[in-house]
């Protein structure tokens, strides 16, 4: 079979443009009502997607009284969906800085024992200065930490799920042996930041481990991705910015002894699709007339650590000057050298700035119809930007109903997507290979 793009709906807030909480065609469920939840779900296993994901944030934003955002515990919610889905890959973050690897590998290997396999972690190192304050107190985590914190975690996680051999349950009955005792082992892990003996409480996942992604893009998060994430979240704003960290980190993986086409590169595509071009880019400013531009302002101030934006004009052209050195950031590094290159390319003012980010957050944003939607997909696709896309609809779930009924159907057509799921697990949809079993 012929390469094929692989999709992940984003699930966040009633949609990705932060104004999406106050339009009059979102959900009108609560956030915090599981219904919610599992109608998106359904919804984008019916149109055959790879899977669904929920990000985290460990900490109230002090812009609440203006903002909504996904607010229940996302492992939580992957094993209500878990049981309301049959097929569609299920992602939840969860981040190293803030969480006991021993309990981590155990959720998630629960969770994909009640899925049947179709489990994956969204591994972040968390930036958030607020996440801080609610986990000891003790300061924000430099970004040099958070990584080497990070590897050893991956080490114990790792070790932890393969700490069973698939084969250890023998569940005899009559012979009276429920379990092959030499077939499980303790990992007696010691290290610099965390001493874990094992073996895990949970036997051997039904994928071996559950799929691996990651969403860092500095040069220290590419070289972990490299090293461990089989798919990558990222955010670019132009498919030449995409086809370089495309390249690159393809390369790197190779460099770790990895096969390429075993790390899929998910770049964000938040678009709002009409009949025609002009109705899509109407309904656009139509939303972005309901962001407020001082929640954007906080939202930027968190982006770079807490920096102050307040002295800045709306409406004067900005200048990478007006920001911090990326390097001295502690939060998503990132994210902040994909905004500075913005403001350096096209000389935004603030105003505008935060009404590009108000879409998706520096994600790819666009308005058009679903054959110039296709179209995008298509060509970043087939030109070395993309190994398919990280779907985030500014309007849940009116956008991806139309994404849904109108986009998928044209790629499926061209042959560049499923009609059917061919498997039952995410290592399936995704044509990710088992892991290797210390066991073998």
């Amino acid at each position: 079979m012929s390469r094929q793009l692989h999709l992940n709906l984003f699930f966040h807030s009633r949609g990705h443009h932060e104004a999406s909480w106050r339009h009059p065609q979102t959900s009108p469920y609560p956030l915090t009502d599981i219904r919610y939840y599992q109608d998106l779900a359904q919804r984008a296993e019916a149109a055959k997607f790879d899977s669904i994901f929920l990000a985290d944030q460990l900490a109230l934003g002090d812009d609440v009284a203006q903002a909504a955002r996904t607010w229940l515990e996302p492992i939580t919610v992957l094993a209500s969906l878990a049981v309301s889905t049959s097929r569609i890959g299920l992602i939840a973050t969860a981040s190293t800085t803030y969480t006991e690897p021993f309990n981590l590998a155990r959720q998630f290997a629960s969770v994909d024992h009640i899925s049947n396999g179709r489990a994956a972690w969204n591994i972040v190192t968390s930036w958030l200065a607020t996440a801080a304050r609610n986990f000891g107190g003790a300061g924000q985590v430099s970004h040099a930490d958070r990584y080497a914190r990070g590897e050893e975690f991956m080490t114990v996680v790792k070790a932890l799920w393969d700490s069973w051999a698939p084969d250890a349950i023998a569940d005899d009955r009559a012979g009276g042996l429920y379990a092959h005792g030499e077939r499980i082992r303790p990992i007696n892990h010691r290290g610099d930041f965390y001493q874990v003996a094992g073996p895990l409480n949970t036997p051997c996942c039904p994928q071996g481990r559950p799929v691996l992604v990651q969403a860092g893009s500095s040069d220290t998060g590419r070289r972990f991705a490299a090293r461990h994430a089989e798919a990558v979240f990222t955010a670019h704003m132009a498919k030449e910015t995409a086809q370089e960290f495309y390249t690159d980190l393809k390369q790197l993986a190779a460099a770790e002894g990895r096969k390429p086409e075993q790390v899929l590169i998910l770049p964000g595509l938040s678009p709002m699709i009409a009949g025609t071009e002009a109705e899509a880019q109407c309904l656009l400013r139509e939303t972005n007339d309901l962001a407020d531009p001082e929640v954007g302002r906080k939202r930027l101030s968190g982006r770079f650590g807490g920096h102050d934006f307040s002295h800045l004009p709306l409406d004067k052209p900005l200048s990478p000057d007006d920001f911090p050195e990326p390097g001295t950031v502690q939060a998503a590094r990132s994210r902040t050298e994909v905004i500075i290159n913005l403001v350096r390319r096209d000389r935004l003012t603030l105003r505008q700035l935060l009404g590009y980010l108000a879409g998706a957050r520096g994600h790819y944003v666009t308005a058009g119809t679903p054959e110039q939607i296709a179209d995008l997909m298509e060509d970043w696709f087939k030109e070395g930007a993309a190994d398919g896309f990280n779907v985030m609809p500014p309007l849940l779930p009116l956008q991806f109903e139309v994404f849904a009924t109108e986009v998928v159907p044209l790629l499926q057509r061209r042959g560049l997507f499923r009609t059917e799921y061919e498997g039952t697990m995410l290592r399936d949809h995704y044509g990710l290979e088992q892991p290797a079993s210390q066991f073998a």
